[in-house]
């Protein structure tokens, strides 16, 4: 089984500010995450003032906003990616970051970024996945909201630049009710598209994340903030460090587990299999030349000697000296 790929969704849990994106940073490192991921846009690129906001936007920031302008304060410049970029390279943890248009895109690519993650929303959106094939980079591809359909249009444009994508099932409702998770669906894009699918999680907990792991994903990806009561869209379904510490732990552990799927005695089974497994010893005292029969033998555990699955081929035949009651049968 391969390493999952664990991505620590920053976001804009940083909420406009530099240094807190470099406290993110610094925070996802330690939680053991192999990347952490930005969200890169132009506000006026991204949305039209009279965007409204999803419900649980207006929940998160109140509803004395536009969407437009909440995204605009939740914005970073060029500049800081740069310095994030390079913070990243120096705290020896991948930088990622969701592009949310062709601009954005182009300047990440320039800036050296390996992986395009194309967002859920960008998904229908058919000059930013010409982009994308055209940079001729992997590409991470998240699929809330999209139908089946939906996502074979995306991966026909997407595969004219002939480079590997991966599908990352998720729901796009924050936080995602357990009876929305649906991870069964991870099969499906997998038997459809033949492609590595991944899970992106919008749960609150970390169960959810570990159980995606253990039915394959190669991708896992989670909102972290440095405090869920900050004021922000994303806080409150995020997990701080220790939380995401403890996912990361638990993924290592599933991976670990998964083993090679290959049905053997392991090394440490096989130190115990002498101590827990039965023998045939003698059920009353056998005399020398008596018969062995089903009532002078059965099984218990003692020290190795004759498996029990031997008992019909030695029944019936003489044994060749005296045993007392319990003691082990050999021939």
């Amino acid at each position: 089984m391969s390493k999952v790929m664990i991505i620590a969704e920053a976001g804009v849990n940083h909420n406009g500010d530099l240094n807190t994106a470099k406290r993110l940073i610094h925070a996802a490192k330690e939680a053991g995450a192999d990347a952490v991921k930005f969200q890169t846009y132009r506000a006026e690129l991204l949305a039209a003032p009279s965007a409204k906001k999803a419900d649980y936007q207006y929940e998160n920031t109140g509803k004395n906003r536009s969407q437009y302008e909440m995204l605009k304060e939740l914005e970073l410049s060029y500049d800081n990616f740069k310095e994030l970029f390079t913070y990243c390279n120096d705290q020896n943890i991948k930088f990622l970051s969701s592009p949310f248009d062709e601009i954005s895109m182009e300047y990440l690519d320039h800036l050296g970024v390996e992986i395009i993650k194309i967002p859920s929303g960008e998904i229908t959106n058919y000059r930013y996945l010409k982009t994308a094939a055209s940079i001729k980079k992997p590409i991470i591809l998240s699929t809330g909201m999209s139908t089946i359909e939906e996502i074979q249009e995306a991966l026909d444009l997407l595969d004219e630049g002939g480079q590997e994508i991966t599908l990352l099932h998720c729901s796009s409702a924050y936080p995602t009710p357990m009876e929305d998770v649906n991870l069964n669906a991870m099969f499906h894009l997998k038997k459809a598209f033949h492609r590595k699918v991944g899970y992106s999680d919008h749960t609150m907990g970390v169960e959810v994340a570990v159980a995606a792991t253990a039915l394959g994903a190669c991708v896992i990806e989670k909102h972290i903030t440095l405090d869920k009561t900050m004021t922000g869209p994303d806080h409150k379904l995020s997990l701080e460090p220790k939380e995401f510490k403890l996912m990361t732990d638990s993924i290592r552990n599933i991976e670990t587990a998964m083993g090679d799927g290959k049905k053997a005695p392991s090394p440490q089974e096989l130190k115990n299999r002498d101590y827990v497994r039965k023998f045939l010893v003698a059920a009353k005292d056998i005399k020398k030349g008596d018969l062995f029969t089903m009532d002078n033998l059965c099984a218990k555990r003692c020290s190795p000697g004759i498996s029990p699955m031997s008992l019909a081929v030695i029944v019936g035949t003489p044994s060749d000296r005296d045993y007392k009651t319990d003691e082990r049968i050999e021939i």
